[in-house]
């Protein structure tokens, strides 16, 4: 028969462990004082305390208090597993790396991720190692020339070995103070006025981070210098208006310099373009006499070879062209004979002149100008009529 089978008078086989202590036919759910009493008598057994017994009252009251006690001893064990699991695992994030130390002595590194450790043993410390830091350092000191300068400067650093970084350095921050301040100093003791003030400010900023970066490779921090940037340089407050007028001059001078080489600029090429033009026209200049003397001498060794080869008639003919070539120039004409003493005049001009008015222009060629046989002709013929017809023209 089931336990629940309807005209039952008893019910041994109840699950609630009621047994004949049901009531009628109330079919609802068990007490929940008598569960919960009964699971911790269970728990308590499995703790190796005793259960709950059907005894006197005073050992039912003993028992119950033995199993409340187990009850908070197990749920003590519970939460103390619980906690060590959780200490036991952690989380190395993307941009951190964590240095593992067992019993206060370095272990390992670890990268990101989900890690491991053991509780109250090993003792992690994270390290961010990819964002960059700013650190800032101001001071007045002496350059080279022993005068005062006040420089401000800015670093800017990361963390490239984690396990230097927590282990060498007690403190990072005032380390790279002091190592910034100490590479400051050293440069700018090494450079003059001058050069920190003007243009010497870009490699004084580049001296300062490789020294810097020799001092914390020294020191073993872990830190790795990014860059340095110097925002300013500026002398003591007391000479300031006698520095910014050093100032302004050094601009004036430079103003000037430019001005100047525009003014270079310009003229340079005007006279290189002048220059070149003149060596053109002498080498133009070269080139026609070097081609006149050529042709001059071609024409040269041509007459020669035909005075060579008919000496009379060709200086006979030299001797016209010359005539005419002297004549063409001049108006007037003087004839010495052999006959007289007197020297002969012949005013071509009048002659011209008398021509023209008595014949017409024929005595002018097709340009107006005198034609030069007709006057050969008209000499001829006045000689001839002066002189005896014995006399021969003087030459």
């Amino acid at each position: 028969m089931a336990w629940n089978e309807p005209g039952g008078n008893r019910n041994d086989n109840d699950p609630w462990g009621t047994g004949g202590g049901r009531r009628g036919n109330d079919q609802g759910p068990p007490d929940l004082d008598e569960a919960l009493k009964k699971g911790l008598d269970k728990l308590n057994k499995l703790l190796g305390g005793k259960g709950n017994r059907s005894g006197g009252s005073g050992s039912g009251s003993s028992s119950g208090n033995s199993g409340g006690f187990g009850a908070i001893l197990a749920l003590a064990g519970i939460l103390v597993v619980g906690y060590v699991i959780f200490q036991s695992f952690y989380t190395v994030d993307e941009q951190e790396r964590a240095v593992v130390l067992r019993f206060g002595e370095f272990s390992r590194t670890e990268n990101p991720g989900l890690r491991f450790k053991v509780p109250l043993i090993d003792d992690v410390t994270k390290v961010r190692v990819t964002n960059v830091r700013t650190a800032e350092s101001s001071g007045q000191m002496l350059t080279q020339d022993e005068n005062l300068v006040t420089v401000d400067l800015q670093v800017q650093y990361r963390v490239g070995d984690a396990k230097a970084y927590v282990l060498n350095i007690r403190d990072s921050n005032e380390a790279l103070a002091f190592a910034t301040d100490s590479a400051l100093r050293h440069e700018v003791g090494s450079s003059t006025l001058d050069q920190v003030l003007t243009e010497g400010r870009a490699e004084l900023a580049v001296r300062v981070e490789q020294r810097l970066q020799t001092f914390l490779r020294d020191y073993g921090a872990g830190l790795e210098i990014v860059r340095v940037n110097v925002e300013s340089t500026q002398p003591p407050d007391a000479v300031q208006d006698a520095f910014r007028e050093v100032q302004r001059a050094r601009e004036d001078e430079q103003r000037v310099k430019e001005e100047a080489e525009t003014y270079r600029n310009k003229v340079v090429p005007e006279a290189r373009g002048q220059a070149q033009r003149m060596i053109e026209e002498a080498q133009a200049y070269k080139q026609e006499v070097i081609e006149r003397a050529n042709g001059e001498t071609a024409r040269f060794l041509a007459m020669l070879q035909v005075y060579q080869t008919s000496p009379v008639v060709t200086r006979e003919r030299m001797y016209l062209q010359a005539l005419e070539g002297v004549l063409s120039n001049t108006s007037k004409v003087l004839v010495d004979t052999e006959s007289s003493g007197n020297m002969m005049y012949l005013p071509l001009d009048r002659l011209t002149q008398n021509r023209s008015a008595g014949g017409g222009n024929s005595s002018e060629g097709s340009d107006g100008q005198p034609n030069i046989q007709t006057l050969t002709d008209q000499v001829i013929q006045e000689l001839r009529g002066r002189q005896d017809p014995g006399i021969r023209r003087s030459r």
